[in-house]
């Protein structure tokens, strides 16, 4: 089996939605590049799964939850940008900057239209 063919950890998050087959089931494509990008920064070597499982796993158990389960992805993400944050990588107020940037972006896409960073209008 190769380093590509070989399954990653990360398929074995708490909670993580999965198929009847048991791969990952991704409500949006977003929540699906966010799993490849974690994926890829554990694969890289900027947290360990453990540490990756201890974030998460604080996340899906604060109060407050959807109970269907439905805002995994969101916690996920929150749970990512603590370990960017927390390694270095990012600061809090950069990763407000970029989100707010793609709400906009957001908003000004037609419909049916693929959103791009560049369709903020204050870009």
């Amino acid at each position: 089996m190769s380093a590509c063919e070989k399954p990653s950890d990360l398929g074995q998050s708490p909670g993580l939605p999965k198929s009847p087959e048991g791969a990952p089931v991704f409500p949006e494509p977003w929540a699906a590049e966010a799993f490849a990008m974690t994926v890829h920064l554990h694969e890289k070597g900027l947290f360990a799964w453990s540490e990756w499982a201890e974030v998460l796993s604080q996340e899906l158990h604060k109060p407050g939850r959807a109970e269907d389960g439905s805002d995994y992805f969101d916690c996920w993400m929150t749970a990512l940008c603590e370990l960017l944050v927390s390694h270095g990588i990012a600061d809090t107020s950069a990763i407000l900057d970029l989100q707010q940037s793609w709400q906009r972006a957001a908003e000004a896409t037609p419909h049916g239209q693929p959103i791009e960073l560049a369709n903020d209008p204050l870009r």
